[in-house]
């Protein structure tokens, strides 16, 4: 496969890295099929590019919505080399704060819509013998913040079916890759990517040092993280997790570290309980 005219399926174009990685994507000549939950959102990518693109409406909790899509960009292509999740928001609310329903809305969107994703297209991939599935993800699938508890949450869920995934496809051919990217000045971070739970009084002073926390953190430039993805799908053999920036590792490696060591000074305790 040449690395250029490939065929990508990418959800959430809308904004963001969805946006970014699928215009980047048609500037190296690939077709894309770009989905929005918004048609309108995305009308600019068919005005610039004609038939290099092609633009679907897509709710992707919407299981009946996400396999008419699927079917519709692999009859209009021929073939899907990389299907990306991007689709995705964050709950702003401490543990107590968010509702059942709020969580549920997080989940549909975040974990089951990738999902009915990855079932919708699987059939396809595998009776090609090929394609990549890639994920967007984040940092926080390695740890959590308090405040985006259940975002956080959501990763770790993304992060484990797609581990499960990576293993059960291989036999077909069919490459997976979690992209984790750490903090960026996309609008993933706005008010309009942001749901935010009903607010409790007690943690008032809390979340508010937690947001000034937030907006203190050094941001990349998402216009930078194209070629990177690019030599992701384009390796013979791409990596099951990959970060997007340079503050990942260290914070991960740091992470792991407190982890081991924790684990190490109860280890005694927990080996005991193995019994004989």
């Amino acid at each position: 496969m040449t690395q250029q005219n490939r065929i990508w399926f990418i959800t959430g174009a809308s904004r963001g890295f969805g946006r970014i990685w699928t215009e980047a994507a048609l500037e190296r000549g690939d077709q894309v099929v770009a989905t929005a939950r918004k048609l309108e959102s995305i009308a600019d990518f068919k005005e610039k590019y004609g038939d290099q693109v092609l633009t679907l409406e897509l709710d992707v909790t919407n299981a009946g919505q996400v396999n008419d899509a699927v079917n519709k960009a692999h009859q209009h292509f021929g073939k899907l080399d990389i299907v990306l999740n991007n689709a995705g928001y964050s709950l702003v609310g401490t543990i107590e704060e968010a509702s059942a329903d709020e969580i549920r809305a997080l989940y549909e969107t975040n974990i089951l819509g990738p999902v009915s994703v990855i079932q919708a297209a699987l059939p396809i991939l595998r009776e090609q013998g090929f394609g990549h599935i890639l994920g967007t993800s984040s940092n926080l699938g390695h740890f959590t913040l308090p405040v985006i508890g259940y975002y956080s949450s959501s990763k770790w869920a993304f992060e484990a079916i797609h581990e499960s995934l990576a293993e059960e496809i291989k036999q077909f051919g069919i490459k997976v890759t979690i992209i984790e990217p750490g903090a960026y000045a996309t609008e993933f971070g706005s008010q309009d990517s942001l749901k935010f739970a009903q607010s409790l009084d007690v943690y008032q002073d809390f979340k508010s040092e937690f947001m000034k926390t937030i907006q203190s953190f050094e941001r990349g430039n998402p216009n930078a993280t194209p070629q990177a993805l690019f030599k992701v799908v384009d390796a013979e053999n791409p990596p099951l997790r990959f970060h997007l920036g340079s503050h990942n590792l260290p914070q991960v490696k740091s992470v792991y570290a407190d982890r081991i060591s924790l684990w190490e000074a109860w280890d005694d305790i927990s080996s005991a309980a193995q019994g004989s």
